[in-house]
């Protein structure tokens, strides 16, 4: 005897919900935990103190004097930006250029062409005095401890401090400049991590962005940068899911009892 269509629109809306069913589980708590948090939370607004910034009446000396000293130091191809920024209370130039010589420090920018040309240069940070123009080495361990305190809110009590230089791509630090100092408080509950060649605050991170990132992750199925919407899993599931659901749809129609008796009276009419 042979099997009719309902029951061949049956296997599959059972097979394709058998199969996406995990990940519609995982879409929908997903979606209730980032409707359900404030992102600002989650970015840990609250547990950071508010930014300092420098007084009008600060002395700067040129930028022209860092740049010397600079191009005295390392062949600098060319200038990208210039950035006044406070580190510790302490003016600063955070000088960013491109440079042509071998290998590029951690955390710099590899193989970048510009000026129209075919050129593999390498993006760097300096630090300068912006007071002198002098150049700056990078943060030590007490600056950055420094700074890291003086950028959560008190009371504060820190756990360690540690020096990267490298972190995988699942790392919470991922696709942001290194080295860095990663400095964990017990109190509050958080890790800071600062730049040590830009000499700011990048993140800070805690149980609740980290449970964050973890459901985006699979809300997005990117389970390498998180924020691919156009992987070839997203777009698979997407298609098979529209199938369930039409699947689902069909399944109705075919064996619903109101459909069946719209039929047989339609064909009763044309009798």
């Amino acid at each position: 005897m042979a099997k009719s269509k309902h029951y061949y629109i049956r296997k599959l809306h059972r097979y394709l919900g058998l199969v996406l069913g995990i990940q519609f589980l995982f879409w929908t708590l997903g979606g209730l935990y980032f409707s359900w948090n404030n992102i600002d939370e989650v970015h840990g607004d609250h547990l950071r103190q508010q930014k300092h910034y420098l007084p009008p009446n600060v002395y700067l000396a040129s930028p022209q004097l860092a740049i010397q000293e600079l191009k005295g130091r390392t062949p600098v191809d060319s200038i990208k930006a210039i950035q006044l920024i406070e580190i510790l209370g302490t003016p600063t130039y955070q000088i960013h250029y491109f440079t042509k010589d071998e290998g590029a420090t951690p955390g710099t920018q590899q193989s970048e062409s510009h000026g129209g040309g075919h050129s593999e240069v390498s993006s760097r940070v300096q630090l300068a005095l912006a007071g002198t123009g002098r150049l700056r080495s990078p943060l030590s361990e007490e600056e950055a401890v420094r700074i890291a305190r003086n950028s959560v809110v008190e009371p504060s009590q820190i756990e360690k401090a540690e020096y990267l230089t490298a972190v995988g791509a699942h790392h919470e630090y991922r696709e942001k400049p290194l080295p860095a100092w990663a400095v964990t408080f017990s109190q509050p509950a958080c890790t800071v991590y600062i730049s040590a060649e830009q000499g700011t605050f990048q993140a800070i991170r805690h149980n609740q962005w980290r449970a964050f990132d973890f459901l985006w992750m699979l809300h997005t199925m990117d389970f390498q940068s998180r924020d691919n919407f156009g992987n070839f899993l997203l777009k698979a599931f997407s298609i098979l899911g529209l199938i369930t659901v039409l699947s689902g749809f069909a399944l109705y129609f075919v064996s619903s009892s109101f459909v069946r008796k719209a039929r047989k009276q339609a064909g009763a009419h044309r009798i």
